[in-house]
């Protein structure tokens, strides 16, 4: 049914890239945050500038991670260590935190203006699976879901929410690793293996695969399938339509 094993009763999407066209939104503010901080830096040290790339780069270290993990991991890549500092560090404070506050601030005035879309074949197939009597759930690294979703207008075919906020308040590592599946699944009251993941980051199929789930489809948007299989996934798309009867 939809796609699915016989066994699976309730399902976790992701939500940027899966749900809502919003990773150009986030890949936007991610190149204009980093490009200015790794230019301040370069100029500081004397060292050539060399820009964030929205493509490699935003798909390798930071699609699917929480925002503070995005920060760490891209700028390990770069070689650059900074201190922690506290979640409500200023977005001009050189700290992990304060660089992440500074990009939410610009994809937080971007769904201001209305950049958030959703994708057809994604409302479709969640309306298919609300009419099947499927359980639903969004796990997301987005400290704005609740806002995406509300601005997207699917939030009331979602019956339980696990984004960067519930991450935080809870202290549960962000995705590759799978707690926030997880307590998805809890929430909905389902055990893993009867439960399906839908991911379009690398990062978010890992974390279905590590958890144990029932099957992990892997989204594929642009033109990463093999690295989606490469890291658990179990079916590739390229639209939830697909797998929609017919």
């Amino acid at each position: 049914m939809l796609g699915l094993p016989s066994h699976v009763t309730a399902c976790l999407f992701d939500l940027d890239g899966v749900l809502t066209d919003t990773a150009l939104v986030h890949g936007a503010a991610w190149k204009q945050t980093f490009d200015s901080f790794l230019e301040s830096r370069a100029e500081r040290d004397g060292q050539p500038f060399v820009p964030f790339d929205s493509g490699a780069d935003y798909h390798r270290y930071v699609d699917g991670r929480q925002r503070a993990d995005g920060v760490r991991t891209f700028l390990a890549s770069r070689g650059v260590t900074l201190p922690e500092g506290d979640p409500d560090d200023g977005p001009d404070q050189e700290t992990v935190n304060g660089v992440g506050n500074r990009k939410n601030i610009l994809v937080l005035q971007k769904i201001k203006e209305g950049a958030v879309q959703v994708y057809p074949g994604s409302v479709e197939y969640l309306k298919a699976v609300k009419a099947a009597g499927l359980r639903r759930a969004v796990v997301s690294a987005s400290a704005n879901c609740k806002d995406v979703l509300e601005a997207a207008g699917i939030a009331d075919l979602l019956e339980a929410r696990v984004d960067g906020v519930v991450a935080r308040e809870r202290g549960l590592p962000g995705k590759p690793a799978p707690d926030t599946f997880l307590l998805g699944a809890k929430l909905l009251g389902i055990d893993p293996a009867n439960c399906a993941v839908f991911e379009d980051a690398q990062a978010g199929v890992a974390a279905g695969r590590a958890g144990g789930f029932g099957i992990v489809i892997g989204v594929d948007r642009v033109g990463q399938a093999d690295e989606l299989r490469a890291h658990g996934a179990d079916v590739v798309v390229t639209d939830l339509s697909e797998l929609l009867p017919g």
